[in-house]
């Protein structure tokens, strides 16, 4: 199994954890409530969207029978859409207390989030095509050379 994969799921679960903690501590501190975006962020784009790249960067490849086109890409995407949901995270958390001052931070991480899912999008739609036609046609005049058995 590929560590991305194994990561992702690992992460999903670390969300979860937060996002339960997050929506308990406003349960039980009602004033808390200005936190909700960034406990919805931690449930929804921690859990939820973390565990779905997982399981497709496992599932996707196996169910279409190509192996996953850009491996390094799917490796960028977990570090991207972690980090990216880390500092939309503490930007939601910020907001409250500072106001618009938050706005590079939970912009930044927005913006690196955003990549992180055209990242996953590219991958496992090109993973769904299959080799790329010059990688078919090398197939075929390899196939061709090769002595029949």
């Amino acid at each position: 199994m590929d560590w991305f994969v194994k990561r992702f799921v690992q992460s999903a679960l670390v969300w979860l954890a937060l996002g339960v903690s997050a929506g308990v501590a406003m349960a039980v501190h009602p004033q808390w409530i200005v936190y909700r975006p960034a406990h919805v962020h931690m449930s929804l784009l921690g859990f939820v969207t973390m565990m779905i790249y997982g399981v497709a960067y496992y599932v996707v490849p196996r169910f279409f029978g190509h192996p996953l086109r850009y491996r390094a890409l799917a490796a960028m995407h977990w570090w991207l859409s972690n980090v990216g949901l880390l500092l939309m995270v503490v930007g939601f958390i910020l907001a409250p207390h500072m106001g618009t001052r938050s706005i590079p931070v939970l912009g930044t991480g927005g913006v690196l989030s955003a990549l992180g899912a055209f990242a996953f999008i590219v991958n496992i739609w090109r993973t769904i095509d299959g080799p790329g036609v010059l990688s078919r046609v090398a197939q075929v005049q390899q196939a061709r050379r090769l002595p029949l058995q």
